[in-house]
């Protein structure tokens, strides 16, 4: 469930699987937005993860030397670790207009 405002009961907040800390659901998509985002970078990351290592362990074996091995996988976490950092930068844009449009209510 979605658990909304600051102010809620604290057996609602650890409960929900999503808590947005303000009274207003037009942050939801957004929300939605960047978890979708945050997957498919943990997906990026964990192949590039698994790839460098699947390729410098045989390559070790097979008489790389453990200096440049280290390097090399020390590249791949920098890597990583850059990739997730452009998360930081998520706007959505398919509503990044709607929030700062005022509600105009008519009868």
């Amino acid at each position: 469930g979605i658990s909304m405002g600051a102010a809620g009961s604290d057996v609602a907040l650890e409960t929900a699987d999503v808590a947005l800390m303000a009274d207003d659901l037009r942050h939801l998509p957004f929300a939605v937005g960047l978890s979708r985002s945050t997957r498919r970078v943990i997906l990026q990351n964990v192949v590039v993860s698994l790839g460098v290592v699947a390729l410098l362990v045989p390559a070790t074996i097979l008489g790389l030397g453990i200096g440049p091995a280290v390097a090399m996988h020390e590249g791949s976490t920098l890597l990583v670790v850059f990739n997730a950092l452009r998360l930081l930068a998520y706007r959505d844009i398919a509503h990044a207009g709607d929030l700062a449009k005022p509600q105009v209510m008519t009868a």
